[in-house]
């Protein structure tokens, strides 16, 4: 009927809601990094090794729930994720040492990495009309946590403290966990979402094979690649902007917010990939990526700081739901929850060890020198999207 929403809307509206939130609690820790250094008197890369804990953890769920949401349904997963990231997060109100602190910030990374293979795949699935305009709206409202946290953070510093940003984040991801296992499964098409009593579970060898599809393995390394370029930049970008351009903390937490202000860009690239291809749009993304690079580390003009914030906003968020599209479009249905599982243990593996690289090389060289070789990285994933385009039949 006419007007009637999409079945896929309650989906979209709680992953994405999902996603903020494990979004919130990811980007709310650079902000807190000078802060949590002064509390615990620990160095760039003790806080560094860190953050790239809770990268690990939320790598190395990736390909563990891609198998079980095929094997056991899209939404049992990411409701489970959902949970646990709530109520990890909630437990950061009980105040201790900073070894506590770190093995929380390990559990919530293992929650948050539930979400995002599962809910690609259960998106793809929904709408097949048009999955790059669904996978944009998912990922602009999840970008949206790195406008909100830095506010956050600061702003609850000087009143309450960073502890309740955790509780109330906790239990509104608890929350929404909680109706994705209980009101989503009524509200979506039969057959969306749910285990597949009749197609037999793949073996676990047919997912490793897909490397020895060329093209596969060229755009895992493109994914590879910018993941660690845009995750070192997102865990030191405050602390660059500060010890290299001489910026106020809150000057550097205004161009840390715009960074993520720019994530409405993904509705456009999303869709624009639906109607005209996605490696062209893939490449673009990676060009202004690599343009606001090249002027972050040769600039220390707040002016120019923030056009170049802004352009590798503009790529970073632009490339990431055409990214998953792609993906999603050339994995077998019978592997696409375990593929691309195992694309992002490769991309988030890859952004995990950024921080603690980016923060060894600042404490060895400069943090000048730790961001050109950020940049370096994307260089290397444009020519291999160049490879990809110009070899496509």
């Amino acid at each position: 009927m006419e007007g009637r929403p999409h079945p896929g809307l309650a989906a979209l509206t709680l992953t994405a809601g999902l996603w903020f939130l494990g979004k919130f609690l990811r980007y709310v820790f650079p902000p807190l990094f000078e802060p949590l250094q002064t509390v615990y008197q620990v160095d760039n890369a003790t806080i560094g090794f860190a953050f790239t804990g809770f990268m690990i953890c939320y790598a190395a769920m990736q390909f563990p729930a891609g198998i079980l949401g095929d094997r056991f349904g899209t939404v049992r997963v990411v409701a489970l994720g959902g949970a646990i990231a709530g109520i990890s997060a909630m437990s950061l109100i009980v105040e201790a040492g900073f070894a506590l602190l770190v093995a929380v910030m390990l559990v919530i990374g293992a929650g948050t990495g539930m979400h995002k293979t599962v809910a690609v795949t259960l998106l793809m699935n929904t709408y097949r009309d048009r999955p790059g305009r669904a996978l944009g709206i998912h990922d602009t409202v999840g970008a949206g946590a790195g406008i909100l946290a830095p506010i956050a953070a600061v702003g609850a510093l000087g009143v309450v403290g960073w502890r309740p940003v955790f509780l109330v984040a906790g239990m509104v991801c608890l929350s929404l966990g909680v109706l994705v296992g209980t009101y989503l499964p009524r509200r979506l098409p039969e057959g969306v979402g749910r285990a597949s009593v009749e197609r037999a579970s793949p073996p676990m060898v047919r997912y490793f094979t897909l490397f020895r599809r060329p093209r596969f393995t060229l755009f895992a390394i493109v994914t590879l690649l910018f993941a660690f370029t845009y995750n070192g930049v997102v865990a030191f970008l405050p602390l660059y902007l500060t010890d290299v351009a001489g910026l106020s903390v809150g000057m550097a937490g205004v161009l840390y917010s715009l960074l993520f202000g720019v994530t409405f860009v993904q509705l456009v690239t999303g869709d624009l990939s639906d109607r005209t291809g996605r490696l062209p749009v893939i490449l673009g993304c990676l060009l202004a990526g690599l343009a606001g690079m090249a002027v972050l580390v040769t600039s220390t003009t707040t002016l120019v700081l923030a056009l170049a914030v802004l352009a590798f906003g503009l790529g970073g968020h632009g490339y990431r739901p055409v990214r998953d599209a792609y993906l999603a479009s050339i994995l077998p249905d019978s592997v696409e929850g375990g593929g691309l599982g195992i694309v992002r243990t490769v991309l988030m593996a890859a952004g995990a060890a950024a921080p603690a690289i980016v923060g060894v090389l600042a404490d060895a060289m400069s943090f000048r020198v730790a961001f050109s070789v950020l940049g370096l990285a994307v260089v290397g994933a444009i020519l291999a999207t160049a490879v990809l385009l110009l070899t496509a039949e």
